[in-house]
């Protein structure tokens, strides 16, 4: 996070940042996702940003602290286990759904079988789960480099 901190302050995009810098952009990727990176990426990124080595290499503060459990957990494996952990919340949602929306379709059934009133519920609560598959399943495309550029720039007041 801490080179996408200093790319953003830029205003430039991971695929300008990886042609200055010599990295690919696909390793500009993992570095701002928190894979460790090697001495001379590291090295070769603190010179297009001049700053010292050192101020790369801070220690990340993140989840990983607060829990003893993963104290000894690698970058990598920190960014599955939030991976998971967002399934692990999508799939809870869906149960949730399910499960109230069968509630309500047995209530409505029961009570007022001329008027299914519950698909509303279960229309609205279905745009939310939706939304929520959208957020952990895909990855909105339209959220690459160059849209971080032109937020920055936009942030910032200045014309592109």
């Amino acid at each position: 996070m801490l080179i996408q901190k200093y790319r953003l302050q830029r205003g430039w995009s991971q695929e300008q940042l990886a042609e200055v810098s010599g990295l690919s952009t696909r390793t500009i990727q993992r570095l701002e996702r928190g894979q460790t990176a090697s001495l001379e990426s590291l090295k070769a990124l603190a010179s297009v940003f001049e700053i010292d080595l050192k101020d790369l290499q801070e220690p990340k503060m993140d989840a990983t602290q607060d829990d003893p459990r993963l104290k000894d957990v690698r970058p990598d494996e920190a960014l599955a286990l939030a991976h998971v952990r967002k399934l692990k919340g999508f799939y809870m949602h869906l149960i949730q759904y399910v499960l109230v929306i069968a509630g309500l379709a047995a209530l409505n059934l029961v009570t007022s079988p001329q008027y299914l009133w519950f698909i509303w519920p279960a229309f609205g609560w279905g745009i939310g789960m939706i939304a929520h598959a959208i957020s952990v399943f895909v990855r909105a495309p339209f959220f690459n480099g160059d849209w971080e550029r032109r937020q920055v720039e936009k942030y910032l007041g200045r014309k592109l």
